[in-house]
């Protein structure tokens, strides 16, 4: 009769253990999602500049902190945070580069001339190679990098007023401070 119980019980130990798992999982926040590159180096890339005849590679803003804004016309997240990223670039507080994914050169034209332009300009990346060696998996995405080119914050989702002023600006003002 113990043996029966036993192997009654066993099934309802693995529920319940399932069941915990997935109250904590419900608890997380998916902008939480840590990235594998914080603390290492920006990934290696050399794309077009938008509207440019040249290119740009991460290894050219050695020794100055900025932030790389991964974005495309499509992106419902990127018209919210678009306001927020004009008023940044305004302050000249840090440079903004942004990262046109997945995206055609003419739709990025006509969206940057129809809302402003916060970059200090527009990498493209249409066929998504950087936006992957970089771990995006949805925009928008905003990367802050340090004078080294070593990635210190990932930030998923539309940037808030409320993100610039407590964790996003506070760290590029440390990191200005390092040598």
């Amino acid at each position: 009769m113990k043996k029966k119980s036993l192997v009654f019980l066993l099934p309802v130990l693995v529920f319940i253990i399932l069941v915990g798992f997935l109250a904590a999982g419900l608890r997380l926040d998916p902008r939480e999602v840590p990235s594998p590159l914080i603390g290492k180096p920006t990934p290696d890339f050399s794309l077009p500049v938008l509207d440019v005849p040249a290119s740009f590679s991460p290894a050219e803003y050695q020794g100055k902190v900025w932030l790389l804004n991964v974005w495309a016309s499509w992106c419902s997240g990127c018209r919210s945070e678009h306001e927020t990223l004009l008023r940044l670039s305004n302050t000249g507080q840090v440079d903004l580069i942004g990262m046109d994914y997945k995206d055609t050169d003419a739709a990025a034209r006509q969206w940057l001339n129809r809302l402003g332009n916060p970059y200090k300009f527009v990498v493209t990346d249409a066929n998504g190679k950087a936006g992957i060696d970089l771990g995006v998996y949805g925009v928008p995405e905003t990367f802050i990098i340090d004078k080294k080119g070593i990635i210190r914050h990932k930030h998923i989702g539309p940037i808030t007023d409320t993100a610039l002023k407590d964790t996003i600006l506070p760290l590029v003002k440390r990191l200005e401070k390092e040598s």
